[in-house]
């Protein structure tokens, strides 16, 4: 089989799926990051991908098909890009509970990695994991895992099945189970304080409750907040580990349709 490092249909289909990845990857989707600087980014990694790929039989295919089949790698890459970012979603929706748990809801600012308004925690969170992610060298298995995606799923490959539909749904629903693990220490410190104010506000009916307790709720929440940011790194640097094969899991889902 001739590999030809310079075809620009397959130039063209590997760079049509980086772009729609990159375009919700999380870091360089943010608008922080130059339009110009993506393209670039998608246009060299598409060719350091295409040069290890068979030959496209472009002039075989009819106008309609050529449109299928880049509609098809927009698709691909939209959800490779999609399961790349749970975690980080995972990682908004912690922080949210955090700061609704600890009373900083009105500390809400425009977070550049995602264009939304995030909360304090959940922007510290995110910042978190961006840092884990380079630490880690994360980005070479990435890329690593992205070239491995075309031997599951070449081009034109993909079908949509049941499998991956389940396995997409799956984790989707895991987005809430690790926030719900990520804020479990704020949780509980939130529900010691509040149980404690309640008691003494029977005992002491003069006695504000809310009033009094809601200084003792950053205080203590800030607090544990801080003490398992290290235990926290860990379990996001677990989830940031698992990123290349969750990659390869699903391509394998989608040559399996």
């Amino acid at each position: 089989m001739t590999v030809i490092p310079n075809d620009p249909a397959i130039w063209m289909m590997v760079f049509v799926r980086v772009s729609a990845m990159l375009a919700i990857f999380p870091v360089f989707s943010s608008d922080n990051i130059p339009i110009q600087i993506r393209i670039g980014l998608a246009a060299l990694v598409a060719y350091l991908v295409s040069v290890a790929l068979p030959p496209l039989p472009i002039a075989d295919l009819s106008f309609g098909a050529i449109i299928g089949l880049l509609v098809m790698e927009v698709c691909i890459g939209l959800l490779l890009g999609f399961i790349s970012r749970m975690i980080f979603y995972a990682l908004d929706a912690a922080g949210n509970i955090v700061a609704t748990e600890i009373g900083l809801m009105l500390s809400a600012d425009f977070n550049p990695m995602s264009g939304v308004r995030s909360d304090a925690p959940g922007m510290l969170l995110n910042y978190l994991a961006i840092v884990l992610f380079f630490s880690f060298d994360l980005h070479h298995w990435f890329l690593i895992a992205l070239q491995r995606s075309y031997n599951l799923v070449p081009i034109g490959a993909a079908r949509i099945s049941e499998v991956l539909f389940r396995d997409v749904v799956s984790r989707t629903g895991g987005i809430f189970i690790v926030a719900i693990q990520i804020s479990a220490p704020i949780i509980a410190v939130s529900f010691i304080v509040t149980l404690v104010f309640s008691v003494l506000g029977r005992a002491v009916p003069q006695m504000n409750v809310f009033g009094e307790s809601f200084a003792f709720r950053i205080l203590a929440g800030l607090a544990v907040f801080g003490l398992t940011l290290n235990l926290t790194a860990q379990h996001i640097s677990n989830y940031l580990h698992r990123l290349p094969e969750d990659l390869l899991r699903v391509a394998q889902f989608l040559r399996l349709g």
